[in-house]
């Protein structure tokens, strides 16, 4: 059993003892601090509000009803999305004029996972001062529960799906008549949760003239693993072989994370979501791109090829919107396949990039292959080296900073050394005494090789 308790949420897996997995009992703990927190935050609103939605796990309904009855018991009225999007609930808080928004998901973890992701008013993830004030009302268990005659409502609302989908329609940029004249054929793994009620659906309305949909029933009994990786992807690849289809669409099962399949069946790379798309946006739009220190080199590319310029920010979503907002960026996001287009919301969404990705295609004329192919060509190699608790992981990289002072260095979150097109981003883990190394390069072998390297002198220099 685990339980891990973040600045962001809480997650954990279902069941065992009390503060050793996601248990009811801790599930009231964290709802009753979130909500406490909210209340101290909003102080001069007489009655709070927050939306509530989840993905298709199978402890979904378990934990919506623990997580919604102690958000009553606080006196906090509950708008009830049920089945919905990461993207989703965070576009429904500000236009149900909210206070917060949980959403119950684990992302891409297996079945037995599931989470407490948690809001501000503006639709967006708490920061890490606040998931601190937060974690500290927690573990003070310093709740104020409400009398009878002042419980929290519940209000049920099912208008989401397409209240998304519209505004996703609307924007200048998709091109719903572009995408009919096209006759696409599209493939879609939902794997199983709510992508299966928003991707297919989403696709029809841009209209993309045949859906191909795999694993669409959200049972929340996952096919494969659920993180958009080539290994897991084996099932589209075939089904867009033998049927012809010209794109293929993957998410994971909250739906904030995208990934493409390539007409042959190839994939397309979730490092490359962002990068082809900021590439359309860019190309219609001038701006500056935002995205974490640990993703590709080739949206820095693209973005200067269009005479732009391009900001690295500290790994973690949070911080992302935070650079994207000091830059005034038009698009960013991650290399694990997240897309925050603000002219929507500051928030990784799915729904946004295939809206995005399937007018840039249809305008294009190029298959998505050749989509592809017409970017620099860079691979990351991902490492850790293991540490004893001994060691001062900050001296470490302390150390290998000055070794490569004449380098181009960013050290916003940890180290990271520019070696000509190549780079390597060293950070240590906030749980366990490890050093992260990614590196990238233009082939596997020599980020591989980048990646060994860095790997030896990091141990070398600390002493092991």
């Amino acid at each position: 059993m685990t339980l891990i308790k973040s600045i962001s949420g809480i997650r954990g897996t279902i069941g065992g003892a009390p503060n050793e997995g996601l248990t009811p009992l801790d599930i009231v703990k964290f709802t009753s601090a979130y909500g406490t927190w909210l209340k101290n935050r909003h102080a001069e609103t007489t009655k709070l509000k927050v939306v509530v939605g989840r993905d298709a796990r199978i402890s979904g309904v378990m934990v919506k009803n623990i997580c919604i009855g102690t958000l009553q018991g606080l006196g906090i009225d509950v708008i009830d999305l049920d089945f919905s999007t990461t993207p989703t609930v965070e576009i429904a808080v500000p236009l149900e004029n909210a206070q917060g928004g949980i959403i119950l998901t684990a992302s891409h973890n297996p079945k037995q996972w599931n989470a407490l992701k948690l809001l501000n008013e503006l639709g967006e993830f708490i920061s890490a001062e606040d998931g601190a004030s937060l974690l500290d009302i927690a573990a003070k268990e310093a709740f104020d529960y409400a009398d009878v005659d002042k419980l929290g409502t519940v209000t049920e609302n099912d208008t989401y799906l397409q209240k998304h989908i519209d505004i996703i329609k609307a924007l200048p940029l998709v091109d719903i008549e572009a995408i009919t004249k096209a006759n696409l054929t599209v493939a879609c793994d939902s794997v199983h949760s709510t992508g299966g009620i928003f991707i297919p659906e989403l696709l029809r309305q841009l209209g993309v003239k045949k859906v191909i949909s795999l694993f669409e029933e959200p049972t929340g009994e996952f096919p494969h693993n659920p993180e958009p990786l080539p290994e897991n992807l084996g099932a589209i690849a075939e089904a867009i072989k033998t049927q012809g289809a010209d794109l293929g669409v993957v998410v994971d099962p909250d739906v904030d994370r995208l990934a493409f399949v390539c007409e042959d069946g190839t994939m397309f790379g979730e490092e490359y979501t962002l990068v082809a798309i900021s590439d359309y946006v860019l190309s219609h739009t001038k701006g500056s791109t935002v995205s974490n220190m640990s993703s590709t080199r080739a949206l820095r590319d693209v973005t200067e090829k269009h005479g732009c310029s391009y900001e690295a920010a500290m790994v973690g979503e949070v911080n992302v919107v935070n650079t994207m907002k000091a830059t005034n960026a038009i698009i960013g996001g991650e290399g694990n396949g997240g897309v925050i287009y603000p002219e929507v919301h500051y928030g990784r969404d799915a729904l946004v990039g295939i809206g995005l990705f399937l007018t840039q295609l249809a305008k294009d004329g190029r298959k998505v292959s050749e989509i592809k192919a017409s970017y620099p060509v860079y691979t990351i190699s991902k490492n850790k080296i293991q540490l004893t608790p001994s060691i001062n992981v900050d001296e470490v990289l302390l150390k290998i900073k000055q070794k490569y002072a004449d380098q181009p260095i960013i050290d916003i979150d940890g180290v990271k050394i520019e070696l000509g097109n190549e780079w390597v981003h060293m950070r240590k883990s906030n749980t366990e005494p490890i050093i992260r190394v990614y590196a990238e390069s233009t082939s596997e072998k020599l980020a591989n090789e980048l990646g060994e390297r860095f790997v030896q002198e990091l141990g070398e220099l600390a002493g092991i």
